[in-house]
């Protein structure tokens, strides 16, 4: 099978090269940066920005937060399914 990708230089205008599961934890950042967040089960996202700012949102379910993001915090966060996409 070709990849079409073989060939395209990583960008973070996408598409993201991999989405990894995201266990939310107050102390830990996520291993790669996320470019975006998908949520399958919505609520409130507590998350920290790549600026180092937390924020919370409420999100529906099956949505795609397009914002750079270090950490997913427990506290505060009812949203299910959490996964990163990330350039890796």
């Amino acid at each position: 099978m070709q990849n079409p990708f073989a060939q395209r230089t990583a960008s973070l205008a996408g598409p993201a090269t991999d989405i990894q599961p995201v266990t939310p934890d107050n102390m830990v950042d996520l291993p790669v940066i996320a470019l975006a967040l998908y949520v399958e089960t919505g609520g409130s996202l507590t998350f920290d920005t790549i600026t180092g700012t937390t924020r919370t949102v409420e999100v529906a379910d099956f949505c795609i937060l397009p914002v750079g993001a270090k950490r997913v915090r427990a506290s505060g966060t009812t949203a299910a399914g959490i996964h990163a996409l990330v350039l890796a």
